[in-house]
């Protein structure tokens, strides 16, 4: 039988993994990630390896796989997605949002950005390996965790909290938001995240005196509460530069001439093309209401209402920013957090990044490479509670025309075939060399 590389069946998989609905409300009523995990086990066990799957709560599944590397005295590296993805709503796509179809050259689906691509070529090298009997230089730890777009409470925090064993020897860990592809003053660049902003999702309740919705309140907690949304959500926060963005701008410049200025941040953000609603929510710490709720009837002042604030913070800012918004809130508004995840960052430098470097080299000769900044949050927030270090790289080469960034969690999300063709060469490269 003819070897199967990871490029010949990296599509298939990430479109049977698409066509398993996974869809994660944040509040335990979707489907969970059991069949996905059973589909991911089954690939894993289908090529001589050993996949344990286990469950935090019923159909909330994580499925880990450890392969033993030439040298077991080397520190091991974890390799590793989320098999959850966020709701889709059918009558805004103008495809089904769970079919992967094939059109134009890209799949389409939830999840072909967010991460089900990224999955893809992970099972795909790991198959690729287990086939050939091939040996890594070091052990190499895959994990497919649950939960990862509600903060991770079934999936990698469990793993971490309840299965640290799992993760022994490991210091560093590759999974997504990393590694694809823009074009910068004219020449291809490839991102490759070193830092995340933490995450602090707060909930507000303001307190006030209920009564009948004809009569005068001055203690109305409705007032109150709009007061403070308004203005934790108009607060201008300052532009600060931490050494990742710092070194991204400072590439960006190299690449295009243009120079950094705090005053008008758009100057150099306009030479990003879509990459900028990225790079542009890494200046600053940001604060944004995402949701109110108070009162019961149309003439019925309530003694409480309700507000859900999504915080992100520049690294080692957390605390400064909870004084500000508890200070913004002001009084008879109490401030709590929902979830709270740290920030990350890491240097640009050091072997693994050198071979992440090398391994995008090798598919695309005279790339640039830069470092930056994640708005958002990974499963390596909760990895890092174990010591380990960890890095953005889902390796894609995109056509400049893609929309990339707006695809997550965005409508009509859609990945190049030939893109996860292009990641799954060079994680292989990667894994093979590192």
């Amino acid at each position: 039988m003819p070897d199967v590389l990871p490029e010949d069946e990296v599509v298939r998989i990430c479109q049977e993994l698409i066509r398993i609905d996974t869809s994660n409300y944040g509040d335990g009523s979707g489907p969970g990630e059991r069949a996905a995990a059973e589909y991911v086990a089954g690939l894993i066990n289908e090529v001589g390896l050993e996949a344990e799957l286990f469950e935090s709560e019923p159909g909330r599944a994580n499925v880990v796989t450890r392969m033993a590397g030439e040298d077991p005295s080397a520190s091991a590296l974890v390799v590793h997605g989320h098999l959850d993805v966020v709701p889709a709503l059918r009558d805004q796509w103008t495809v089904d949002p769970f079919g992967a179809e094939l059109k134009d050259g890209l799949i389409w689906g939830r999840g072909a950005v967010d991460m089900k691509d990224m999955d893809a070529m992970i099972l795909s090298v790991l198959r690729s390996f287990a086939r050939e009997g091939r040996k890594p230089k070091r052990d190499i730890i895959f994990a497919f965790f649950a939960d990862e777009e509600a903060g991770g409470k079934y999936g990698a925090r469990y793993a971490v909290d309840n299965r640290p064993e799992l993760f022994e020897g490991a210091t560093e860990a590759i999974s997504e938001v990393g590694g694809f592809s823009a074009t910068i003053g004219g020449q291809r660049t490839y991102l490759l995240q070193t830092a995340e902003k933490g995450i602090s999702w707060l909930r507000l309740v303001a307190h006030g005196r209920a009564g009948h919705g004809s009569q005068i309140n001055t203690d109305n907690a409705v007032t109150r509460l709009a007061a403070a949304v308004t203005r934790i959500g108009e607060y201008k926060w300052p532009i600060e530069l931490t050494p990742t963005t710092r070194q991204f701008l400072d590439g960006v410049t190299e690449l295009t001439g243009v120079e950094f200025d705090a005053d008008n941040p758009d100057l150099l953000l306009n030479q990003l093309g879509t990459v900028a609603r990225f790079v542009g929510a890494t200046l600053q710490n940001t604060t944004n209401p995402t949701l109110l709720k108070g009162g019961y009837k149309h003439n019925v002042i309530p003694e409480s209402a309700e507000a859900l604030v999504d915080c992100r913070t520049l690294p080692g800012q957390e605390q400064q920013v909870l004084e500000i918004v508890r200070e913004l809130a002001g009084n008879g508004v109490d401030v709590s957090y929902v979830h709270n995840d740290v920030s990350l960052e890491v240097p640009f430098a050091g072997n693994l990044v050198d071979s992440m470097i090398d391994a995008l080299h090798k598919e695309d000769p005279g790339a640039k490479v830069l470092p930056y900044t994640l708005s958002g949050g990974t499963d390596n927030k909760s990895l890092s509670r174990l010591g380990i270090t960890g890095y953005g790289f889902a390796p894609l080469m995109l056509p400049d025309d893609l929309d990339f960034t707006g695809m997550f969690h965005g409508v009509d999300e859609r990945v190049p075939a030939e893109s996860l063709r292009f990641g799954a060469r060079v994680l292989d490269t990667l894994l093979t060399n590192y």
